[in-house]
């Protein structure tokens, strides 16, 4: 008998393991446009220019993401890492990418990107202290979630590969918030260099060029935070 139910108990678990849309994602699809936190930090044209490799800085950390239902989808990213021994050496990361998502069988979702996204660092206690570098990272989590929010509505819970969860994401719209759905980018032509600390990064001809009007430029205001937030 306790044979039979271990079985049992092993089909349904195989069965919920191949349906990434079963009962925990039935809130709605993921398709739209999603934010975490204070909801501030929105993907499409309000957040990047890829062609010019700049960014509007938001007013708050966190991320973006927004899902079409053709397969495509687009991150925005600004989060800061503290330093608790030297508060003045915070570093600012801002990232903008997009490409494929492929909701697997397993219940996993992996996010491809197409080759030109990108992310500006500002890390004053460096010898280069505010450069563009490519950014193109496929995403993997193991597992995602749409839950119902009394407050708020549905919310896409995302959990990484050790299971961990990162910031649940709220939805600002049931429809994607996106730039075009091709390259938007130039980064065939590449410089690399190597930062006083040993850092060593691939920058486009296009952020060389610009990267004595960027210093000039005023940096991230740094905030009392003792952690990054998404």
């Amino acid at each position: 008998m306790l044979g039979s139910l271990f079985a049992l108990l092993l089909t349904l678990s195989a069965a919920c393991a191949q349906d990434p849309y079963g009962s925990d994602h039935n809130t709605t699809s993921i398709v739209g446009t999603w934010s975490s936190g204070t909801q501030k930090v929105v993907t499409g044209p309000g957040f990047a220019d890829p062609a010019q490799e700049t960014f509007v800085y938001p007013n708050a950390t966190g991320v973006g993401y927004s899902f079409s239902d053709d397969g495509w989808y687009e991150l925005a990213r600004f989060r800061y890492i503290a330093n608790g021994s030297h508060p003045e050496c915070i570093i600012a990361t801002v990232v903008w990418a997009h490409g494929n998502y492929e909701l697997t069988d397993n219940g996993s979702i992996i996010l491809t990107p197409i080759g030109d996204g990108y992310q500006q660092v500002q890390s004053p206690c460096t010898g280069n202290s505010n450069f563009m570098q490519n950014y193109n990272v496929t995403e993997v989590y193991m597992a995602w979630r749409i839950f119902t929010d009394v407050t708020f509505g549905p919310k896409l819970h995302l959990f990484q590969y050790d299971g961990s969860a990162v910031a649940p994401l709220f939805r600002l719209s049931d429809q994607p918030n996106m730039l075009p759905k091709q390259k938007l980018r130039n980064k065939e032509v590449t410089v690399v260099t190597t930062t006083r600390d040993g850092l060593i990064t691939t920058e486009t001809l296009l952020s060389k060029r610009k990267e004595k009007r960027r210093d000039a430029e005023p940096h991230v205001q740094r905030r009392g935070w003792s952690s990054f937030f998404w």
